[in-house]
């Protein structure tokens, strides 16, 4: 925790993960929440009455404010505009995902990290998840790897959030900034899909960038070498607001890998399962649901000698994924600690999810 050399910290954005998962969070790990910023005035003035903070529609105070060590930037779509901005203003950055859409933009942000000399990290709160690094302990143990299949369920967002009891979004956000922001997203879009269509490009913003990217930053920390070619389908046929899903199966070294990204609207629960199967055993990884502050992982190891076969479960009943990022984040800044979740493995990241993308198109 940062308890001994609290880090004054802003969040930019707003919503519904910052809500429900990122303030409480930060909090109980420690950190000085001093500014709540989000395009909307009504949403960041309420959010910061809630903890009493100062609340602003404008990321330049934000960067400008000596006070302020670091932000957690949360807003929607790719982060490469603001974290370079932070980053130039001299704060650590913690950002979610995506925070690019192409390598030309990662070549930007670590151009922005080496100038300013400070912390960089990725959200990829799953890599810190209690029970990632045991799963990945058991993946190492398997032999004769044969198949690694991640089936991912993703209801609307109203089954998810429910039980939040959050206040009705108001639309007073500054439009003419949204515009510009979407604008520039479509640009860089077309930068890493020449000749993609709008539906395409958008399902590639906000289905592909948006959720899959948790798959191929998962697997990653389990240290699964990912495939470099793809073949990948969208079914059904792109229209209208439903997102299609995803089907993607790509060889690495001999092992199968399938991604099942699936839109069930009305699915209960968001549900994300990773399975790796090899001749002495299998795992089974069930993913905390997001937007449940104290929703824990649950991990089944199976191991077979001979004819006797022994299943094991694991949980962790006291820090969440979400937690332990920040507390990651914290010995960066304050100890000079690697960051894990590094520009690297964004470049992975994009170039995997590219790859699928045109396997898809």
């Amino acid at each position: 925790m940062t308890r001994d050399n609290p880090i004054r910290i802003a969040i930019l954005g707003a919503g519904i993960i910052a809500q429900s998962i990122h303030i409480p969070s930060l909090l109980r790990a420690g950190f000085i929440l001093d500014t709540v910023c989000d395009l909307s005035p009504s949403r960041a003035n309420d959010v910061a009455a809630r903890y009493g903070v100062r609340g602003t529609t404008s990321p330049n105070e934000v960067f400008s404010d000596p006070q302020i060590d670091a932000v957690l930037i949360a807003t929607p779509g790719s982060h490469t505009e603001l974290t370079i901005a932070a980053l130039m203003a001299g704060k650590h950055v913690l950002a979610e995902k995506p925070l690019a859409l192409n390598l030309a933009e990662v070549d930007r942000i670590e151009q922005a990290q080496r100038d300013s000399g400070t912390v960089l990290q990725i959200g990829y709160m799953k890599m810190y998840d209690p029970l990632t690094q045991r799963a990945a302990n058991a993946i190492a143990e398997l032999t004769d790897i044969r198949l690694v299949r991640v089936t991912v369920s993703h209801p609307a967002d109203a089954p998810q959030i429910q039980h939040l009891r959050m206040k009705p979004p108001v639309n007073d956000a500054d439009r003419v900034e949204i515009d510009r922001a979407n604008t520039y997203e479509i640009e860089q879009t077309n930068l890493a899909l020449p000749g993609a269509t709008p539906e395409f490009g958008a399902y590639f913003r906000n289905i592909i960038h948006g959720s899959v990217i948790h798959e191929t930053s998962l697997l990653r920390g389990l240290g699964l070498q990912l495939p470099t070619e793809w073949t990948a389908d969208v079914f059904p046929q792109l229209h209208g607001n439903e997102p299609s899903s995803l089907l993607a199966i790509g060889t690495s070294n001999d092992v199968r890998f399938i991604i099942s990204w699936n839109w069930l609207p009305e699915y209960p629960e968001y549900n994300e399962e990773v399975k790796v199967l090899g001749s002495n055993g299998r795992v089974e990884y069930h993913l905390a649901k997001p937007y449940v502050l104290e929703e824990r992982s649950r991990l089944i190891v199976q191991r077979h000698d001979g004819q006797e076969r022994q299943d094991t479960t694991y949980t962790e009943i006291n820090e969440t994924g979400f937690l332990r990022q920040l507390v990651a984040f914290a010995d960066s800044v304050n100890n000079g600690t690697p960051v894990r979740a590094n520009l690297d493995g964004v470049r992975d990241d994009i170039t995997t999810l590219t790859a699928i993308a045109r396997a898809a198109m």
